[in-house]
C-alpha cells in the first residue's frame, strides 16, 4: 500500500482523480515569490543605507553630526591623542631636517663628481705630456747616438796578416795527397780585407808556353786583363796562377822537363802553395799529363782527374773551354718548350780499349788499384739500352760505334762520334742525353765526359750520368740534382722506367737550371775563369769586390713649383703612414754584412749544398748575395721594393729593441720625353713617408726643357742622364743611392702613399 501511494504521488495526484497541474503550479509560485524577495532585500536595502549614510550629516545640528571630519583642536581634546599630535609634529620637522641634507648632500656629491671628471682629464692630458716627453727624449737620444755614429767608425781595421817573405816556417803535410786547405795553403797572404789579388804568370816567359794551344792562350789572356782581382803586383798576391795547357801534341814538353820549369817559378817557394795550375782543355782528347808531375801544394784545375790525383776541397773540377775566342750564338739555342722532343733519349759513343785490357796494359796505373778490378758495366749497359730501342715502346737512339772515325780518348772510355754540329743536331732532338762514364772507376772525371755535359746543357737535353762515382764540374758548389740525373750503372735496367716517371713540370725546372748553369758557369772563357777564382775565394772566405757604381751625370733643373696634394692620395685607409714630419734623407749604412754573408755562405756551402747562386756574391753597391738583390723584375711596369729591412724607420727601430736598422728608400723612375706625365708623377710623392731622394732616369738623348719647373716634394729630385736609351738604365747602380730598398717605378705608374707603405714595410 506504501509502494502504490508513492507511485500516485509521483503521478501528480491521489488516485485516478487528483489534479496534478494544481500541485505542480502551486511550487512554481512558490520558487519565484522566494527569488523575487531575495532580489528586493539584495538590491534596495544597500541603496537605501547608502542615501542615509550621505544624506545624515546634512542636518542644521553641527553637534549631532556622526560620519563628519572633525577639525584638529577638536581631536586634540582627547587626552589620548595629545601624545599622537605631538610625535607627528617632530616626525614631521626631522622629514623636512633630513630632505634638507638629502638635498645638500646631492649637490655636493655632483660637485666631487664634477672634479672627478676634471681631474681624469688632467690625468690623461699628463700621460699624454709624458707620452710625448719620452718620445722626444728617445729621439733626441736617438739623434745623439746617430750623430756620434756619424763621426766615430763602425768597424776598425784588423790587423793586417803579414806573411814571411820567404814563408820558411810554413808546415810541410805528410804527403800532397793529403793537401786540403789546413795544411797547404797560406792563410796569412790572404787576408778578409785584402780583396782577393790574384797574381797571373805570363806564359811567354817560360819555354812551356810556346807549347799552349794558341786560342786558349789568347782567350785566358783576354779574359785576365779585364778581371778585377787581377794584381801586377806579386808581393801582395793571395793566389798566383800559371796557364799549363791545353797543349799541342808535337811540341808538348816531356813531364820531367815541366815540373822542372813549374818548380823554377818565381815565386813557387819550394813547394808551390797559394799557386794554382790551371789546364783547360778544348778538345775531348786532351791528355791528363799533370798525372805523372810533381805539383806540390799547388792546386790543380782540369777537367780530367783520378781519385789517386784528385783532391776534395782542394782541386777544382772545370768544365771545357768550348768557346775559347767566341761568344756562343744564343740565337741557335733551341727553345726550352716544348718539353718532350722526338727522342726520349740518346747516345752515341764508341768503346776504344775495355777495362781488362787497361788494366793490363797501364801498369803504373794497376800498381795502385787495391784488391779485384771493379766489375765492368758496360756490357749491361749496352744490352739493356739496344732492349730499350729494339722494343720500341719510346723512340730512342742508341749507337755504340761510330760510323766515322771517333775521337781520341782515355783507356776504358767512351768515345764521341763526329763533329760537333752533329753531336749538337742530335741533341736537340733528345729529352734526355745519356752519358756513360768511363769504366775504369778510379778515373773520377774526363774530358770526353765533360764535353758531353756541356754540349748536353748548351741546348737544353737533360744530362743523365750513369756512374755515382764521377765529379761533376764545380761538384762542390753546384747542387746537380737540380739539372742532371746521375744513376749508379746497376741501375741500367731502371733507366728506361726512370725516365719516364719524371713529369713535364720536373723536366722543364731541370732544363731552366741546366741552362742557367750553362750560361753562368761554361758558356764563356770569362766564366770559367771567374767561376774558378769565385769558389777559392770562397772557400777562403774572403768577400767579393763590390761591382762599380756608376757615375750619375746629373741634368740641371730648376724647383720651386709647389707640389700640390692629390685627393686620390688622402683615402689611405687604417694604415698609419708614418710620421708627420718629414725625415731628413738617412742613407743606409754600407759594408756592414760583407763578411757574415761569406762566412754563412761558407758554411751553407760545404754543410748544406747550395745552389749556384751562392757561387757569386755580388751587389750593384754594397758587396751582398744575390738573394738580397736590391732589384727584382725585369721590364717595364712597377716593380715592389726590394732589399733593406723594411719597418717604419724610427718607430720599427725602437720596437725591434734598436736591433733593426733605420730604413728609408730611394725611388729610381726612368722615363723618357714625357715631362707632363712625370711632373704629375712627382707631385704624388709628396709627403710620402721614409722616402730618401728620388732618382730620375732621363733615357732620352734630347734634354729636358729649359723652362721646365720642377716641383718641390721636400727631398732631393736627382735627375741622372744617360749614355744610352735602354730599359736596363732602371737597374745600374747609381753612385747617387744611399740607401738599400728601392722602389723602381715607371713615371705613368699611379701609386697610393698606403700601397707604397705597403709595400716598404
Amino acid at each position: 500500500e506504501l509502494m502504490t501511494g508513492y507511485t500516485m504521488l509521483r503521478n501528480g495526484g491521489v488516485g485516478n482523480g487528483g489534479q496534478p497541474w494544481v500541485l505542480r503550479w502551486s511550487s512554481r509560485i512558490r520558487l519565484t515569490w522566494l527569488s523575487f524577495t531575495l532580489f528586493i532585500i539584495l538590491v534596495f536595502f544597500p541603496l537605501i543605507a547608502h542615501y542615509y549614510l550621505t544624506t545624515i550629516d546634512d542636518a542644521d545640528d553641527a553637534g549631532k553630526r556622526i560620519f563628519g571630519p572633525r577639525t584638529g583642536n577638536e581631536l586634540c581634546e582627547v587626552k589620548h591623542v595629545q601624545d599622537l599630535c605631538r610625535i607627528r609634529e617632530s616626525v614631521s620637522e626631522e622629514l623636512l631636517q633630513l630632505e634638507a641634507k638629502r638635498q645638500e648632500l646631492n649637490s655636493e656629491i655632483a660637485k666631487l663628481n664634477l672634479k672627478i671628471e676634471a681631474c681624469k682629464k688632467s690625468i690623461e692630458n699628463a700621460k699624454q705630456d709624458l707620452l710625448q716627453l719620452k718620445n722626444v727624449i728617445s729621439q733626441t737620444e736617438h739623434s745623439y747616438k746617430e750623430l756620434m755614429a756619424q763621426n766615430q767608425p763602425k768597424l776598425s781595421l784588423p790587423i793586417r796578416l803579414l806573411p814571411d817573405k820567404d814563408d820558411v816556417t810554413f808546415p810541410l803535410p805528410k804527403s800532397n795527397r793529403n793537401c786540403r786547405l789546413h795544411n797547404c795553403f797560406d792563410y796569412s797572404r790572404c787576408p778578409l780585407t785584402s780583396g782577393f789579388p790574384v797574381y797571373v804568370y805570363n806564359s811567354d816567359d817560360y819555354p812551356f808556353g810556346s807549347s799552349l794551344d794558341p786560342l786558349i792562350k789568347q782567350a785566358f789572356e783576354a779574359t785576365v786583363r779585364t778581371n778585377v782581382y787581377v794584381t801586377e803586383n806579386a808581393n801582395i798576391a793571395c793566389v798566383y796562377i800559371i796557364l799549363v795547357g791545353e797543349m799541342q801534341e808535337p811540341v808538348m814538353p816531356k813531364p820531367t822537363e815541366l815540373e822542372q820549369q813549374l818548380h823554377s817559378l818565381p815565386y813557387w817557394r819550394t813547394d808551390g802553395h797559394n799557386h794554382l795550375i790551371i789546364n783547360l782543355s778544348r778538345k775531348s782528347e786532351t791528355q791528363n799529363f799533370i798525372y805523372n808531375i810533381s805539383t806540390g801544394r799547388a792546386m790543380i784545375a782540369q777537367s780530367t782527374f783520378y781519385d789517386v790525383q784528385y783532391r776534395p776541397g782542394f782541386d777544382i773540377v772545370v768544365s771545357p773551354l768550348v768557346h775559347a775566342m767566341s761568344e756562343p750564338n744564343f740565337l741557335e739555342i733551341p727553345p726550352q718548350v716544348p718539353v718532350k722532343r722526338k727522342y726520349l733519349f740518346s747516345f752515341q759513343g764508341e768503346k776504344i780499349e775495355s777495362l781488362r785490357s787497361s788494366l793490363q796494359e797501364v801498369r803504373s796505373f794497376e800498381e795502385e788499384i787495391e784488391g779485384n778490378a771493379p766489375a765492368d758495366y758496360d756490357d749491361r749497359i749496352i744490352t739493356t739500352l739496344k732492349a730499350v730501342q729494339d722494343s720500341k715502346l719510346d723512340f730512342v737512339l742508341v749507337e755504340f760505334t761510330c760510323k766515322n772515325q771517333p775521337k781520341a780518348s782515355l783507356p776504358t772510355e767512351w768515345a764521341l762520334c763526329g763533329e760537333r754540329d752533329d753531336r749538337l743536331e742530335l741533341l736537340k732532338l733528345s729529352t734526355f742525353a745519356l752519358i756513360i762514364t768511363p769504366g775504369d772507376t778510379h778515373l773520377v772525371i774526363s774530358a770526353g765526359c765533360a764535353m758531353r755535359l756541356f754540349e748536353a746543357l748548351e741546348v737544353g737535353a737533360i744530362p743523365v750520368v750513369l756512374g755515382e762515382q764521377v765529379q761533376l764540374p764545380y761538384n762542390d758548389v753546384i747542387r746537380w740534382n737540380e739539372a742532371a740525373l746521375i744513376i749508379p750503372k746497376p741501375r741500367i735496367t731502371e733507366v728506361h722506367f726512370l725516365l719516364r716517371s719524371i713529369s713535364d713540370n720536373d723536366l722543364l725546372a731541370m732544363r731552366r737550371q741546366g741552362r742557367f748553369l750553362w750560361e753562368t758557369y761554361f758558356s764563356t772563357s770569362d766564366n770559367v775563369f771567374s767561376t774558378v777564382l769565385a769558389i777559392i775565394r770562397t772557400r777562403i772566405q774572403i768577400p767579393a769586390a763590390p761591382i762599380r757604381e756608376e757615375t750619375a751625370v746629373e741634368i740641371p733643373h730648376r724647383s720651386g713649383k709647389a707640389a700640390g696634394t692629390d685627393p686620390n692620395m688622402a683615402d689611405n685607409g687604417d694604415l698609419d703612414l708614418g710620421p708627420v714630419e718629414t725625415e731628413p734623407p738617412y742613407a743606409s749604412p754600407k759594408y756592414l754584412r760583407n763578411f757574415t754573408l761569406t762566412a754563412m755562405d761558407i758554411y751553407r756551402n760545404w754543410n748544406s749544398a747550395p745552389g749556384p747562386f751562392h757561387l757569386f756574391p755580388y751587389t750593384p753597391f754594397d758587396p751582398v748575395l744575390p738573394s738580397e738583390a736590391k732589384f727584382l723584375g725585369s721590364g717595364t711596369g712597377f716593380r715592389p721594393i726590394g732589399g733593406g729591412a723594411g719597418g717604419s724607420g724610427k718607430e720599427f727601430q725602437a720596437a725591434l729593441g734598436g736591433n733593426v736598422p733605420r730604413e728609408q728608400f730611394t725611388v729610381v723612375m726612368l722615363t723618357y720625353e714625357r715631362e707632363e706625365v712625370l711632373m704629375n708623377s712627382l707631385e704624388r710623392l709628396n709627403g710620402l713617408p721614409y722616402l730618401n731622394k728620388v732618382v730620375v732616369v732621363w733615357n732620352s738623348p734630347k734634354l729636358p726643357s729649359e723652362d721646365l719647373l720642377w716641383p718641390d716634394i721636400g727631398v732631393p729630385i736627382m735627375v741622372v742622364r744617360t749614355e744610352k736609351n735602354s730599359l736596363n738604365n732602371r737597374f745600374l747602380p747609381w753612385d747617387e743611392i744611399e740607401t738599400e730598398a728601392i722602389l723602381s717605378i715607371d713615371d705613368d705608374a699611379h701609386l697610393r702613399h698606403d700601397e707604397i707603405m705597403f709595400g716598404f714595410r
